[in-house]
């Protein structure tokens, strides 16, 4: 049986890169276009082949989802800030990929998951980029033997094009922040806590901390005691290039490596086609797994991260696929 893949928010920016990329990898699997104006995603449907549009308002899940019938996975391109879709997908027996939460929202979906557990994976991807940047990072401390501190900064360039989903949620990009220091947990106000980044080519930009899920995670998979995420907008690689925006992301690594001696490192991944485009191909790497597109059984159930379910070296071999520049001045 082909899988069927319902993508809610699918013809938005991101959700239309994420059906256009799983349309690139399988030319089986099935998908639907889901959102309330379902008719705005007619052309891409076409364009994909195999793909259908459907009415869904997250805010009546269930209505939709029943008339749309059985799907293998839920992906959530869109905000669902009453977890609808998850507790949909919970009950349902379905997977589900969603790509907003930030550090502060997780609960509520945690404990729903922890009181009826999960069949199939649900998968929480709200770091930045959908997990690219996790696994760049995570790949990137492999040399360490000891991680001391782990500095990570994404830069939004505003030429490159955001969707309405984005837009929207901006407001809330500055405020509390998650950040890892000396080892103990700190929420901060993330105005009184700029941090300056010197960027590829020398120039120094302020950025502003986030509680995206890459701390809590990049803390947990190499025991760094210090880990923060900057927020950081200017012009970028691809601008600065005379091309379309990129969307840059930088890594810097310090401890001490295998071999005994002490080393910072950086690493830096560029998305030639913009934040979008990069976004979902964070998404893509877990649909492959959770689905077993990948070749291998599908995902158990469960509560699920990016770094629970896909290898880096995976992840970063389909990103360098589909155009992505990964660097590091190793």
């Amino acid at each position: 049986m082909k899988a069927r893949i319902l993508i809610a928010g699918g013809y938005g920016l991101v959700g239309s890169f994420i059906a256009r990329h799983v349309r690139k990898l399988s030319k089986e699997v099935e998908l639907i276009l889901a959102g309330r104006n379902p008719e705005k995603g007619a052309a891409l449907a076409r364009e994909l082949g195999g793909a259908t549009t459907a009415r869904l308002d997250v805010s009546n899940a269930a209505r939709g989802l029943s008339e749309v019938g059985h799907v293998d996975l839920i992906v959530a391109a869109l905000q669902d800030p009453g977890d609808n879709l998850i507790h949909a997908a919970l009950s349902r027996g379905v997977a589900h990929i969603g790509i907003t939460k930030l550090a502060e929202d997780v609960a509520p979906a945690t404990f729903a998951a922890l009181r009826s557990p999960p069949t199939r994976p649900i998968v929480l991807l709200g770091h930045w980029q959908a997990g690219v940047l996790l696994h760049a990072a995570w790949k990137a401390a492999e040399p360490f033997s000891r991680v001391d501190s782990i500095q990570l900064a994404g830069l939004y360039d505003t030429k490159d094009p955001i969707g309405q989903m984005t837009a929207s949620d901006s407001e809330h990009f500055v405020g509390r922040a998650l950040l890892r220091e000396a080892g103990a947990w700190k929420w901060l106000d993330a105005t009184q806590h700029v941090r300056d980044i010197r960027l590829s080519d020398g120039r120094v930009l302020q950025g502003l901390p986030m509680s995206v899920l890459d701390v809590p995670s990049l803390a947990a998979v190499t025991g760094a005691p210090n880990v923060r995420f900057d927020f950081v907008q200017g012009d970028s690689l691809g601008t600065l290039a005379g091309g379309p925006a990129s969307h840059d992301l930088y890594i810097d690594i310090e401890g001490l490596l295998k071999e005994g001696t002490p080393a910072r490192r950086r690493t830096m991944v560029s998305g030639p086609a913009g934040n979008a485009h990069l976004t979902a191909l964070g998404v893509l790497v877990v649909i492959e797994r959770v689905l077993g597109l990948d070749g291998r059984p599908a995902a158990p159930g469960g509560l699920h991260l990016p770094e629970t379910l896909v290898a880096p070296d995976e992840a970063l071999a389909r990103f360098k696929e589909f155009g992505v520049h990964i660097a590091s001045d190793a």
